[in-house]
């Protein structure tokens, strides 16, 4: 099956619309359902979404290839599609995106679909071919540009590449989640470098279609050098003493000079695997930092835990706010959130999932750390912070709530990384029984006893911080408040806003009961402010955005009623010097009156769509539109001077 099968003229946008990454899926999988491809837009779009949420499909040099394959595909099929102004896809390289290839496979799709599919992706690395999409103005001329190449690459495939005589020899594996297009794109592009530099090299690719040029024992023993661009997991026992360099797929097509280099001047560093029967862990030292390493444990647990916490918490609030609307009796205000029958069940629903927030996110944590074997001991671990048992005090338990989840996930992974440690000697007719006997046996005991005691300082610690927090007013709450609100700001997403955000929750978790917490009401605030500056600044100075930033104003309006301040991040990274602080000033304001004020939120997402939740609604508004206009005058005050330097 060609390439030219699966595209089909109908199919086809040659000036698409949209101005933004998400309007721009939704117009193409409008396409596919006009045109009888997919039967169900909602689960198509999910798909390709939830894709998109593991790492961008937009390739950079103008290419994008959202692809998704599930049951809605009725066809497969791939609709092409071009931007004549180009759009911000959130691409690898941050250039805009000229060139859309939206994949549709059917959850049957057999081999003949999926190796076309990846031949799609090869061929996306041919610039002639890009360079004559974006010039072609009838879908008979798309078709006869991909034909054409595509008869190149056959011809291509068909020569012997031989290897280099004295040349240093390295094994790659290649593996993306979905196994169609970024998998076979890393392998060509690593192939075409290392041609490029001299360099002998065998490239595995773990697709859908399964594993493809399996590295042999030999192979591997001779070379120079492993590189593994795989966003999945792929057999990594088989590398055990090779200098290895472990990176995202994405690397393998963007940075293989790099990784090649890596491979073969010695500078990589020395894998050693560890395996415990059915399971495989690495302990992966060229793939970041200690310090990436643990954050990026802390964001699985915490990942994991938002939509509890988040779910939960919305209920909890509801339930307040149900009895607050129809009425509770002075002396039955203890009651409140309980009193009226129907509250009562939102309370019990919001409680429940509340009760998962600490379980959850120690047992993600730990199994970052140590794989499956590190979840159910994580799970005890942050329910005994939940229920606050301690040594010496059974009765009289002490939570140590966030903060002593927090730890114990950490502890209960680095306990199974240490019995995986000192079990690595057993005999190998003991494999099979360790990960359901011994990993969970001792690590639920040692943990367990650990926390005993680790819960005693923590809790002290937990309550003594929601003492202080409870005790904040005036210009210490308006410090805080302030402070918070700024984090969200600084990097949009990244790990500053991430840990104010966390912060946020925690005390969120402690303070729901009593009607909300100060500091999340702060931290939501602050990251509302972003993109409805944007929005204002755009209003206020229209001649100092292009004509595409200002078409963004809308979005950028919807996106920060509704606290997604990832709306902005365009307009920051074009302009970081002036975008950035111009931010902060107006975030800072905003947490600070919020917190000088003490205004509470029970809800720890959802911005305008939660208002109703909030202490002072009328004053929370008027100080994230405050907020809102400071910054966008600020910011429009330094373009204004860009300019006048610029024009000087």
């Amino acid at each position: 099956m060609k390439i030219n099968d699966l595209l089909v003229k109908d199919c086809m946008i040659l000036d698409l619309k949209a101005t933004d990454k998400k309007s721009a899926i939704t117009e193409m999988v409008n396409k596919l359902y006009d045109t009888g491809r997919i039967d169900n837009k909602e689960v198509f779009e999910e798909g390709i979404l939830a894709r998109e949420a593991q790492t961008t499909t937009g390739l950079g040099d103008g290419i994008a290839m959202p692809h998704a394959k599930n049951k809605a595909v009725v066809k497969p099929t791939v609709l092409f599609a071009r931007s004549k102004e180009g759009l911000d896809y959130e691409a690898l390289d941050g250039q805009p995106t000229y060139l859309f290839f939206m994949i549709a496979a059917p959850e049957g799709a057999n081999d003949t679909h999926l190796q076309a599919l990846a031949s799609l992706s090869r061929l996306l690395l041919n610039p002639g071919m890009i360079a004559d999409l974006k010039e072609a103005n009838t879908p008979d001329e798309v078709l006869s540009i991909i034909d054409k190449a595509e008869k190149k690459l056959d011809e291509d495939e068909k020569e012997v590449v031989e290897e280099v005589e004295d040349a240093p020899f390295v094994v790659a594996v290649t593996a993306c989640p979905t196994g169609i297009a970024h998998t076979y794109m890393a392998e060509d592009a690593l192939k075409n470098k290392a041609k490029e530099m001299g360099i002998n090299i065998k490239v595995e690719t773990n697709g859908s279609e399964g594993v493809k040029h399996k590295l042999t024992d030999e192979e591997i023993a001779r070379a120079a050098g492993v590189i593994v661009a795989a966003d999945k997991n792929v057999e990594m026992a088989r590398f055990d003493g090779k200098k290895l360099v472990n990176r995202p797929v994405s690397d393998g097509i963007k940075k293989t000079e790099e990784l090649l280099r890596l491979a073969t001047d010695g500078s990589a560093s020395v894998y050693h695997h560890s395996s415990n029967g059915n399971e495989s862990e690495s302990e992966e030292t060229s793939s970041g930092s200690v310090g990436a390493k643990i954050y990026k444990d802390l964001m699985n647990g915490v990942s994991h835990m938002l939509p509890f916490v988040i779910g939960g918490g919305i209920a909890i609030a509801l339930a307040f706010l149900i009895d607050q609307m129809l009425g509770v009796p002075q002396d039955q205000l203890s009651q409140l959130g309980t009193y009226h029958p129907i509250a009562a069940y939102f309370k019990t629903i919001g409680d429940t999932a509340f009760g998962f927030m600490l379980p959850v996110l120690a047992g993600f944590i730990a199994s970052s750390i140590a794989d499956r074997p590190g979840l159910v001991v994580g799970f005890a671990a942050g329910a005994m912070s939940a229920s606050g048992v301690a040594f010496g005090q059974l009765t009289d338990t002490v939570p140590s709530g966030f903060l002593g989840a927090l730890v114990g996930g950490f502890l209960a992974g680095y306990v199974i990384v240490f019995l995986k440690f000192i079990l690595k000697g057993l005999p190998k007719a003991l494999d099979g029984i360790k990960s359901i006997l011994f990993y969970p046996v001792f690590g639920l005991l040692i943990t367990g006893f650990l926390m005993l005691f680790i819960n005693i300082p923590m809790s002290a610690i937990n309550n003594g911080l929601n003492n202080f927090l409870a005790n904040l007013s005036g210009g210490n709450a308006a410090l805080l408040g302030a402070l918070l609100a700024s984090m969200m700001v600084i990097d949009m997403g990244g790990p500053i806003n991430k840990a104010a955000y966390l912060f946020g929750t925690g005390t969120l978790a402690a303070t729901v009961e009593s009607g909300g917490s100060v500091v999340m009401a702060s931290v939501m605030a602050g990251g509302m402010v972003p993109p409805l500056a944007i929005f204002i600044a755009i209003m206020l100075f229209k001649n100092q955005f292009t004509k595409k930033e200002q078409e963004s104003a809308l979005p950028n309006l919807i996106m920060g009623f509704s606290f997604i301040t990832e709306g902005a991040i365009p307009f920051a990274a074009s302009d970081p010097l002036r975008m950035i602080p111009s931010f902060i000033v107006g975030a800072a304001v905003t947490g600070g009156l919020v917190g000088a004020l003490g205004i509470k939120l029970m809800a720890p997402h959802g911005g305008i769509f939660v208002i109703a939740l909030v202490s002072n609604p009328l004053m929370y508004l008027l100080f994230i539109i405050l907020g809102a206009f400071i910054s966008a005058i600020v910011l429009g005050t330094l373009l204004k001077r860009k300019q006048a330097k610029a024009k000087a």
